[in-house]
């Protein structure tokens, strides 16, 4: 199983998201510091601000959520659907779909703003 990990600003948000918009199961949750959800073969975990993984590196940065690095999510369904009722439950998307020789994509939002690849294979 690959395990990756997301900083993210609520853990609870992040939680309710991967589960309840993306299909993801809790498989176990530290109180508000962190948890670990999964889908698959992926295990993704989700440390807050409380974890250790969010404490300032030796520089002083921070790790904040966002960037580019990202899940990529294979959807089974009509990906346009599947955007649709995402959008309609206030989901934010960085683009429109795109669409390529491997098939369509589009890149949505966490809570925290952390981006996941939605694909759906040509």
């Amino acid at each position: 199983m690959a395990s990756c990990r997301y900083i993210v600003s609520d853990v609870n948000a992040a939680v309710a998201f991967y589960r309840d918009e993306l299909g993801f199961e809790l498989k176990q949750q530290f109180g508000p510091a962190m948890a670990i959800v999964t889908k698959g073969d992926l295990s993704l975990w989700l440390a807050g601000p409380l974890a250790s993984a969010s404490k300032p590196m030796p520089d002083g940065s921070k790790p904040v959520p966002g960037g580019w690095n990202r899940i990529v999510i294979q959807v089974d369904d009509d990906l346009e659907t599947v955007v649709a009722g995402l959008r309609e439950k206030g989901a934010k998307f960085r683009n429109e779909i795109l669409s390529g020789p491997g098939g369509k994509q589009i890149l949505c939002e966490d809570p925290a703003g952390n981006p996941i690849e939605l694909f759906q294979p040509a």
